[in-house]
């Protein structure tokens, strides 16, 4: 049942979801088309870690590889690489505008890493990536190969130094010319030691030099290109086309959560179900919206006796007749919480409705402050209730009216009087509710609403039963409850619910079923003598006997048709 109902009410708001998901897409779409097309791309690079000492590496190894690979991501974006790109391309802007167009990341468990740029052209994003890769490359030989710098320059000084002596030993002994004497004997063999000391030293300093830059070559960690960037064609952003779906989903979710949060907030009653839930009474009948402009258009039971709003008060008179068969009602009062939610429409109509089933009724108008029903029968209002209640020794049929219609006597409500709830609540009213049983079948009176005044609560305990009419979307919760709660404690038997201008969502082969709904010719040609205002029709009117072929006349001594 719960299933049912959200259904339901997706499909009530089907239009309004659906609006929200192509509003969604299209401003997504709107914003997608005007915003300037970036382009990204891509270099990939082997960051190599210098030769452990170890030959087997181990877990410290491999953690320190990682560690490695996400501080160059790091370095790549730091602002002496990026100057030097700057003014290596000569771009128009600064490190830090630049840097919020580079992105770096380490591809997991292994030496990768990844350096993507984007730009408003695929070539300029091609070019800064290569750039960077080159600027960071050479800035990164230079800081590794700087730790040994030091140690070459003073080892290539001393070697320098040495090499000269060298010649300078090679040139005394070259100067030496036989014969030699015992002093240039001497001589030559002090130079060849020197000499051959100094080669010494040389050799030694070499070696030297060469474990350093054996050491700076092991070292030293290197940066490869394995892929180049390359200037990529197709927009990386905006990508319309999914802007457009999530802007549509986006939408959609928010016209949903709109639609939820208005039918929490709306208290309203809208079904049977509804009312059933608030104050466990059953839902006797549900009357569709009622065209026409003008009251007297309002008795579909007459005006349209074929349409399905005229069955649906049928049934009404019918689940009334069921609902009182243990307890009969004589009186039946019709009210509801608030006005203008149709009970005086309801009334009359269901008045006529037990008038054509043969019962004797006379429909009361006990509004005393906004009487409705003279206006709907075209009828004057100077006699009824009130003069009913005021003059006593009159005859009760004095302040009757006749309504053209058979079986249905009105009385209306006379002059309004000043204190409505008084008359209402007299003695003198409990005798005239008496002298009205004794001359009809069934009593109908149209009361005030419940809520604002006092007045349907002081009839409702003196007729048998109540008929309490809502208007389906309109009608609160808390209202309707309050309203049942008001007349149980007055002691009135609430009879059932008449929930009215409900929304038809029922299929049309159902109503075809009673009808296309449309006027009658007969009705169209002539119209009914209380549209005509005439007080004076006889008593056999027009409509008297179109009503004598479809149903006979089971009142010989009531009142007055």
């Amino acid at each position: 049942m719960e299933l049912r109902r959200y259904a339901l009410l997706l499909w009530r708001w089907l239009w309004l979801i659906l609006l929200g998901a192509v509003l969604g897409g299209a401003a997504a779409f709107g914003v997608s088309w005007q915003t300037t097309p970036v382009y990204e791309s891509s270099t990939t690079l082997l960051i190599s870690q210098a030769r452990a000492s170890s030959a087997s590496p181990d877990y410290t190894a491999l953690l320190t590889s990682e560690r490695l690979a996400k501080t160059y991501a790091e370095l790549l974006r730091k602002r002496p690489v990026l100057d030097a790109v700057i003014a290596g391309l000569q771009l128009s802007t600064d490190a830090e505008t630049l840097a919020a167009h580079v992105r770096t990341s380490a591809v997991r468990d292994t030496q990768l890493l990844v350096l993507t740029v984007d730009a408003t052209s695929p070539q300029r994003a091609a070019d800064i990536a290569n750039q960077i890769v080159d600027v960071f490359g050479q800035q990164n030989r230079d800081l590794q190969t700087g730790r040994y710098a030091e140690s070459e320059r003073i080892l290539d000084q001393e070697l320098a130094k040495l090499q000269v002596d060298i010649d300078k030993s090679q040139a005394g002994l070259d100067a030496l010319t036989p014969p030699l004497g015992a002093a240039a004997q001497a001589e030559q063999a002090r130079l060849q030691a020197l000499q051959a000391q100094q080669k010494d030293s040389y050799t030694s300093l070499l070696k030297s030099l060469q474990e350093i830059r054996l050491a700076e070559v092991q070292t030293t960690d290197s940066v490869n290109v394995v892929e180049s960037a390359k200037a990529e064609l197709t927009p990386a952003r905006p990508r319309t086309i999914v802007n457009t779906l999530l802007g549509a989903i986006v939408g959609l979710m928010l016209a949903l959560g709109v639609v939820l949060l208005v039918e929490y907030l709306d208290d309203t009653v809208k079904s049977s179900e509804d009312v059933a839930g608030l104050i466990d009474t059953m839902t006797l009948s549900t009357i569709a919206q009622i065209g026409g402009k003008e009251p007297y258009q309002k008795l579909v039971t007459i005006t349209e006796p074929r349409a399905a709003i005229a069955e649906a008060y049928r049934m009404l008179r019918v689940n009334v007749d069921f609902a009182s068969i243990d307890r009969p009602v004589q009186t039946l009062l019709v009210t509801s919480s608030g006005p203008e939610e149709g009970k005086s429409t309801t009334a009359a109509n269901l008045a006529i409705a037990i008038a054509q089933a043969g019962k004797r009724v006379i429909l009361v108008d006990a509004d005393l402050r906004r009487p409705t029903l003279h206006k709907i029968f075209r009828l004057p209002a100077e006699r009824g209730v009130t003069t009913a209640l005021l003059q006593s020794g009159t005859p009760l049929e004095s302040h009757l009216a006749r309504t053209g219609i058979r079986n249905l006597t009105l009385m209306p409500s006379g002059p309004l009087p000043p204190n409505p709830s008084e008359l209402l609540g007299s003695q003198r009213m409990v005798e005239l509710i008496e002298q009205l049983r004794q001359r009809a079948d069934v009593v109908v009176f149209d009361s005030p609403p419940a809520l604002p005044v006092v007045d349907a609560t002081i009839l409702a305990r003196a007729c048998d039963a109540t008929l309490l009419v809502v208007l389906a979307k309109r009608t609160r919760s808390g209202a309707l409850r309050r309203t049942r709660e008001q007349l149980a404690q007055a002691g009135a038997h609430v009879l059932g619910v008449v929930l009215n201008r409900v929304p038809n969502t029922r299929g049309s082969a159902y109503y075809s079923y009673y009808g296309d709904g449309r006027r009658d010719k007969r009705l169209r040609a002539t119209s009914l003598p209380f549209m005509r205002n005439e007080q004076s029709a006889p008593a056999q009117s027009w409509i008297e006997k179109s009503q004598l072929v479809e149903m006979p006349d089971s009142n010989s001594n009531g009142v007055a048709p």
